[in-house]
């Protein structure tokens, strides 16, 4: 058992017959009355997102979790192949599990993190960026804009993302994988 001083980001709890992994939490100690916890929890079986309050000392069941590195294969329907990097023994995790999909190259490494209890997989953890080859881009209009200017591209992996008016068909760009947004041009 651990209390709320233990929450931190990616830790996996059980709350309400469910595993959870804390995707955001806030400690919170107002002027007036007792201190707590703000949090937003990703449920691992059905993706969906939570927000809970929990009151200070409040005993939370964490869930013993190993992290694995695994190796991107590839995708069939709504089903994503993973190979472990140490084993070579192959995993079938389905899209809801994984945070961004669309952005998911193959032979790209990411870390699989296993309940200990029953050593099914509970949430993927991709790398903060990845680079990706644009495939296509409208063509920038030059003069029609005051600031910011950002128009739809098309990256290897089919995914769309935002990109400014100056990135063209061939470019590499890195990605943010936790928010699918442009970071810079890669040379």
């Amino acid at each position: 058992m651990a209390s709320t001083s233990d929450i931190r980001n990616g830790l996996c709890i059980k709350f309400n017959h469910d595993i959870y992994k804390i995707i955001e939490f806030l400690h919170v100690k107002p002027g007036k009355g007792p201190a707590f916890v703000r949090t937003k929890l990703r449920s691992l079986s059905n993706g969906k997102v939570l927000d809970n309050t929990f009151s200070a000392g409040h005993k939370i069941d964490e869930v013993r979790v190993e992290t694995h590195t695994y190796q991107y294969l590839y995708a069939e329907g709504d089903q994503f192949h993973f190979m472990n990097v140490e084993s070579f023994e192959q995993i079938t995790l389905d899209k809801k599990i994984l945070d961004n999909p669309g952005l998911l190259k193959e032979g790209t490494n990411v870390m699989v993190q296993v309940n200990t209890e029953t050593d099914l997989p509970l949430s993927v953890d991709m790398p903060a960026s990845i680079v990706l080859e644009v495939t296509y881009a409208e063509p920038g209009v030059k003069g029609n804009t005051a600031t910011n200017a950002t128009k739809s591209a098309t990256v290897e992996t089919g995914a769309s993302i935002n990109v400014p008016l100056f990135i063209n068909e061939g470019d590499k760009i890195k990605i943010d994988t936790a928010s699918g947004s442009y970071m810079e041009r890669v040379k």
